[in-house]
């Protein structure tokens, strides 16, 4: 039985382009991806420029895909090999439900 999964991904932002090119490339796996503007915090948060290292935080992407738990396991191996040195930061959560509100036809008459 598939198990779906939300598989999040923290990068830095100069890596932004190149991840979303990386992700919409692997369409055997991926469908369709959120992604949002994040600023790191914390010890292990590398500053890397002067503007960063001013504001305190990393400028960062982090991304969101739902996906059966397998391919998401196929996924992260494929991200270690491409994005190896970058510290890409990810985790994994269940999913317990999935779907999309669709419009539909109301089929009561007023």
């Amino acid at each position: 039985m598939s198990e779906p999964v939300c598989l999040t991904l923290i990068a830095a932002r100069t890596l932004r382009e190149e991840l979303f090119d990386y992700l919409s490339e692997q369409r055997d796996l991926v469908s369709g991806f959120t992604a949002t503007d994040g600023a790191g915090h914390g010890p292990t948060v590398q500053l890397q420029s002067t503007a960063e290292q001013v504001k305190g935080h990393a400028d960062e992407v982090q991304v969101r895909t739902i996906l059966q738990r397998q391919d998401a396991a196929r996924l992260l191996a494929r991200l270690k090999t491409a994005f190896a040195g970058t510290r890409l930061v990810y985790w994994i959560t269940p999913v317990v439900e999935f779907g999309v509100v669709e419009d539909h036809e109301d089929e009561t008459e007023n």
